[in-house]
């Protein structure tokens, strides 16, 4: 989730970043990028990560499953963002956490819905 181009696409608690799992990165890497031309950075051996005008997204290794597309919203201030999900009644399932490229958290909603919040703070 790289912050070095346009910032100004990140809008603060906006859907920003969608992440898929994979049993082949190359396969994944090979399809969306013939197909709608995207272009991938690898982040070692079981990542890649691709930028977008509106959205960015990665591909983790993992067995796909349908449900187990992460969305990925942007904070400017990730502690607030989480009091704010729990206050809400949202459950964190993931802690705050570095990454390459900031720090996130993932929660679920009432629902039970997975989703992460990222800073690069």
């Amino acid at each position: 989730m790289s912050t070095t181009s346009s910032k100004s696409k990140y809008k603060n608690e906006q859907v920003q970043y969608i992440e898929f799992l994979s049993e082949n990165l190359d396969r994944a890497a090979a399809f969306y990028s013939s197909s709608f031309g995207w272009e991938f950075t690898s982040y070692g051996p079981g990542y890649i990560g691709f930028e977008g005008d509106y959205v960015d997204g990665g591909f983790a290794q993992g067995k796909p499953v349908n449900g187990t597309v992460l969305v990925i919203l942007y904070s400017t201030d990730l502690k607030a963002t989480k009091k704010k999900v729990i206050a809400a009644g949202g459950t964190i399932v993931k802690d705050v956490f570095k990454f390459p490229g900031g720090s996130r958290f993932h929660f679920a909603d009432p629902d039970g819905y997975e989703l992460a919040v990222w800073s690069a703070e």
